[in-house]
């Protein structure tokens, strides 16, 4: 649970503080607190203080939360779909009423720019919870023919039951809105586990949730992902479940969670194709927004860049002085800062050996390159450009998830398609070229569930479904608009006689 006090908006001073308790597990409708609890701490990114704590959760709290989940699914999938639009309606009204302090603890905690970044994470929120609630009751049927003259057929989707959620840290509001908002919109009970870096911030959330609802139909457990997180997938009472993570992870949610429905949304490395006719003014600032957006921390992020020949030189040498004049790391509460801190100590060390590595083997620094000095921690990384890459080094071939442009020179189309084809992920792309019949069928034969053409891999737009291509390592099903609540619900088909032989 997170208590505020003395909260600011944008105006808030270096004095403003938060008074934080516990991030605590939340089961059928109330915060649950005993003394013999473990905790862990939570640090700020970007000054490494301690902001407060989490509880521990057991498999134990995965248990009452899901028997809490299990008594009140049946009573809140029969109300109607209006009531339950309203609810997350109500929802969306309490988050705009609570934006400064969503906000804040975002920025806080996970190390977001207050200004630039949170409060467009927490804006997102209330859009999924709107649009779930639209989309609730639009949620129709049919009456399909039958073989028989006199009977009838009516088919329909009903709620799985009870969802177990499990999210990331780097968009701890956005990435659970995804889940959540349709899942009880459709009239499933939820379970929650959040990431442990983001715990604060997404126990604020919880409770601004839980408030809305009634007892049980939303659970909120924090703790270790292998324990509490296991235990939600292993849980027979758990009819499906959508994670949002790491390959590694989604990997481990799919063997626990064997035999239920699954949203598994999981990694990338975005490459964007920078072809000989593009607009490289365009292409470099949708680069820079690709790889620093949330100092690089996302599924979407541009983690490969496949530049023509032809224009490699000058997309280089702009992109070079677009990065030095507008991307400024610092202090995520200070107006002027655009990207602050990585999140954790492995995030910053997965990007420090990648980026090694790449040097060690030949690669150009052209900027950064290494942890940024004068900081109360060693999260903050310079906004990197790196040329010379090639396939087989760590930053060509894994997700980084780091502020680097890494850009690989190509001699033509093919070359760029093969290399992007060639990889395990399969989740976003982008083409840049002047020639939209060019874009559309590069975009055709790319082997991804995303493609861009002129703009960032970063841009989504939250009613389309967004996931890996089948076959990839970036996940199964979609999320986003519609697909997630039909995910979660499930074709029922009933059939009766309009008259008796």
């Amino acid at each position: 649970m997170v208590v505020g006090a003395n909260i600011g908006g944008p105006t808030s001073g270096p004095g403003t503080r938060y008074m934080i308790e516990e991030a605590l597990p939340f089961i059928a409708g109330s915060w649950k607190k005993t003394l013999s609890r473990k905790v862990a701490p939570c640090f700020n990114p970007s000054t490494g203080d301690v902001l407060g704590s989490y509880v521990l959760g057991t498999p134990e709290d995965i248990d009452d939360a899901v028997s809490a989940a299990d008594r009140a699914r049946l009573a809140w999938a029969r109300v109607s779909a209006f009531e339950r639009a309203a609810a997350c309606e109500r929802v969306a009204s309490k988050i705009v009423a609570s934006r400064d302090e969503l906000a804040l603890l975002l920025s806080l905690d996970q190390g977001k720019p207050l200004h630039v970044e949170a409060y467009d994470e927490v804006d997102e929120l209330v859009v999924y919870f709107s649009m779930a609630a639209a989309d609730a009751t639009r949620s129709g049927g049919s009456m399909p023919p039958s073989t028989s003259a006199a009977r009838r057929v009516l088919s329909y989707r009903v709620p799985v039951g009870t969802v177990g959620a499990i999210t990331p840290w780097n968009w701890p509001y956005t990435m659970a809105a995804e889940l959540l908002a349709p899942a009880l919109a459709a009239g499933n009970a939820v379970v929650w586990v959040p990431a442990p870096t983001t715990a604060l911030c997404s126990s604020l959330l919880a409770g601004i949730i839980g408030e809305e609802l009634p007892p049980g139909v939303f659970n909120f457990v924090p703790g270790s992902g292998p324990v509490v997180g296991a235990a939600l997938c292993r849980h027979p009472k758990v009819a499906a479940i959508g994670f949002i993570g790491s390959i590694a992870s989604g990997a481990e949610v799919a063997r626990n969670a064997a035999g239920k429905r699954q949203i598994l949304e999981l990694g990338g490395n975005g490459p964007m194709v920078i072809l000989d006719d593009a607009d490289l003014e365009l292409a470099v600032r949708a680069s820079t927004e690709a790889a620093f957006l949330c100092a690089g921390q996302s599924c979407t992020a541009g983690e490969l860049f496949l530049v023509h020949e032809a224009v490699h030189e000058e997309y280089l040498d702009l992109l070079l002085s677009l990065t030095a004049s507008s991307v400024r790391l610092g202090d995520p509460l200070d107006p002027m800062t655009t990207m602050g801190p990585l999140n954790n100590a492995a995030v910053a060390d997965k990007v420090a050996s990648h980026v090694a590595e790449a040097k060690t083997a030949g690669a150009a620094v052209l900027i950064g390159g290494s942890r940024a000095t004068g900081f109360a921690t060693d999260l903050f990384y310079e906004p990197t450009v790196l040329d010379g890459v090639r396939p087989g080094m760590a930053i060509v071939d894994q997700e980084t998830f780091g502020p680097v442009v890494p850009v690989l020179k190509v001699a033509a189309e093919a070359e760029a398609l093969e290399l992007l084809n060639s990889s395990p992920y399969g989740l976003t792309a982008a083409v840049f070229t002047r020639d939209l019949a060019r874009g559309l069928a590069f975009a055709e034969r790319a082997e991804v569930g995303w493609v861009n053409i002129n703009a960032s891999t970063n841009l989504w737009e939250s009613h389309l479904a967004f996931g890996g291509r089948a076959g990839s390592v970036s996940g199964i099903g979609r999320v986003g608009g519609t697909s997630t609540l039909e995910a979660f619900t499930e074709a029922k088909t009933v059939t009766f006689v309009m008259e008796q032989p």
